[in-house]
């Protein structure tokens, strides 16, 4: 299989090719090496050399289609993890799978290697000093968001066609922003977060993937749905497939349209365009479309983030062995001595102001269908932009800094509700916009019609970065 040939499909399209005989998997595994070595040295997005042989996995709807799983987790079975950090030196072996990795296993996913994350995930820029920046596919001078940053510039490179990601503030939807992908964050309890991570940081973790295709992400999403056995939160299983809500048809909706940002942050011209032009394309699609937004304290918002960031860097001590601390970037300090020192009266605070912040987007959701806004504010920014190494940040200084790139993504997960970002817009210099698309707990298949309906009426396939595996 050529690579150019191989760039240009989804997973859906591989999986059809494998299906019907028309290629081997074993030649798109050939094709997705070779794209991923080419492509890896032009954007960095890899954490480690790549899988010899690839994780073992089943023969479930995406059998022979490449995949990566993000360095964070989850845990697969054998594979060593390093966090983004340079304080876990060789890396962790990880002991077991992750309850979503044995579904991706069972799903068929060839899973050929690590892609890079900021150290502990907790910056829209993956830039750790571990590897170095990840750069992106469509201006090699920009980053490509975070944290699930390796898993987006590699997908949007050609290199695979889809690949794992989580996102605890807006870590699957800003990449994707960034990068021209899909980046659908599930509802709270719709995936597996998994025991590793008990509530799955206070309810606010989602686990799931970067695409180039609606139909890939929901037929992903129909293969790994539903709670990992324990899990502390469960969302209601769909009445159908998930596949099947891409061509349906999703009656006509109320739908909310805000472009101004709850912290008050700045929003670029061009990224606000883009969402009101998403807007205007549902309006004509039949949809009632009313400019209205959720009221909201941004402090609780800070506050409830600033709960579960702490809660993110607790496991370092919790560890048999404490990392050095000259070996960590400047703000994961930071995390791991508020860790140490903050009460439980500050957990609960947190806890309290996210409370706040649901009951609020809740209250919104009951006069509206579907809230359209950017998913950033601002377009990928310049590598440094967000320098997690800089000394003299705080907790809430920190996620300060990260809220005037990217304001509208944590409030969702913060109230645990759907969000998806599409590559809607593009600037006048050619760089992807991303349009965040949110809808009620639960209410991911009406988030996929409305998305099908988009990618449609606006389609993105024809674009790709100067940077991919199909060119040449």
């Amino acid at each position: 299989m050529e690579t150019h040939e191989y760039a240009s499909c989804d997973g859906v399209g591989l999986s059809g090719l494998i299906r019907r005989g028309e290629v081997s998997a074993t030649e798109v595994e050939r094709a997705a090496r070779r794209a991923l070595e080419t492509m890896n040295e032009k954007i960095n997005g890899l954490a480690a050399p790549l899988f010899t042989p690839a994780l073992e996995h089943g023969d479930g709807p995406f059998a022979g289609v490449p995949f990566l799983i993000k360095d964070i987790g989850p845990m697969a079975r054998g594979v060593r993890f390093f966090c983004g950090s340079r304080a876990l030196g060789p890396g962790v072996p990880a002991g077991e799978d992750h309850e979503l990795m044995s579904r991706f296993r069972a799903a068929g996913l060839v899973t050929l290697g690590l892609t890079t994350a900021p150290e502990l995930g907790l910056n829209f820029a993956t830039e750790a000093l571990r590897y170095g920046p990840t750069r992106n596919p469509w201006d090699l001078d920009r980053g490509v968001g975070g944290s699930s940053g390796g898993a987006a510039g590699l997908v949007a490179a050609g290199a695979v066609p889809l690949a794992h990601g989580n996102d605890g503030a807006g870590s699957l939807r800003v990449p994707a922003s960034c990068c021209g992908l899909v980046g659908l964050k599930p509802s709270r309890g719709r995936t597996p977060v998994g025991a590793d991570t008990g509530m799955g940081l206070l309810g606010m973790l989602s686990e799931f993937a970067l695409t180039r295709t609606v139909r890939d992400t929901a037929r992903l999403l129909d293969a790994v749905a539903g709670p990992g056995l324990g899990d502390a939160f469960t969302a209601a299983a769909p009445t159908g497939r998930y596949a099947e809500e891409v061509t349906a048809d999703p009656g006509r909706l109320r739908v909310a349209v805000t472009t101004r940002a709850w912290s008050g942050a700045a929003v670029d011209g061009e990224v606000a365009q883009a969402a009101v032009r998403a807007a205007e394309c549902l309006a004509g699609l039949g949809h009632h479309v009313d400019v209205a937004s959720p009221v909201l304290d941004w402090e609780s918002v800070v506050g409830a983030v600033a709960a579960e960031a702490v809660a993110s860097a607790a496991p370092f001590l919790l560890a048999p062995r404490q990392p050095p601390a000259e070996r960590l970037e400047a703000v994961s300090r930071v995390m791991i001595t508020a860790a140490r020192e903050r009460r439980a009266v500050d957990l609960v605070a947190g806890l309290n102001a996210a409370g706040r912040v649901s009951r609020a987007v809740a209250r919104f959701f009951t006069e509206v269908d579907l809230l359209v806004t950017p998913t950033l504010a601002g377009l990928p920014a310049p590598h440094g932009t967000l320098d997690y190494a800089e000394d003299g940040h705080t907790v809430e200084s920190w996620l300060r800094t990260l809220f005037d790139h990217g304001p509208f993504t944590a409030v969702f997960n913060i109230a645990g509700l759907p969000a998806i970002s599409l590559p809607l817009g593009e600037s006048t210099g050619g760089l992807p916009i991303g349009v965040q698309l949110v809808a009620a707990h639960g209410r991911e298949d009406l988030l996929l019609r409305v998305a099908g309906q988009l990618e449609r009426a606006l389609p993105w396939a024809h674009r790709t970065p100067a940077v991919h595996a199909g060119r040449g």
